[in-house]
């Protein structure tokens, strides 16, 4: 995983400012390659209850990180009963790696 102590600690407070400690954050992507260079972080946040303004909040989440990490590019995906599963999804899932579920 190519992501630093200081770069899951900024990603692991500021999911849970934006959404609780409830939710659970993926990463998920090139970053996963030890191998790779470069590339955006991909986030995946999964949450149990449904969620308003899905796009204002994931917005949200990839500027804190970016701004915290030097402007390195964040996607961020949710997932919420109310909202619709996507192919990614299941990729985030089956490839991701949880950073925060508590």
């Amino acid at each position: 995983m190519r992501l630093n102590q200081h770069e899951i600690d900024v990603i692991k407070a500021a999911a849970a400012e934006i959404f609780g400690k409830e939710a659970e954050v993926r990463l998920f992507g090139s970053r996963l390659d030890d191998t790779a260079k470069g590339g955006d972080i991909d986030l995946m946040v999964e949450l149990d209850e449904a969620v308003e303004h899905p796009a204002r909040l994931s917005a949200w989440l990839s500027v804190k990180v970016m701004r915290a990490t030097q402007g390195r590019k964040v996607d961020v995906i949710l997932a919420a009963p109310n909202l619709e599963e996507l192919p990614i999804h299941r990729i985030a899932r089956d490839q991701g790696v949880i950073l925060v579920h508590e």
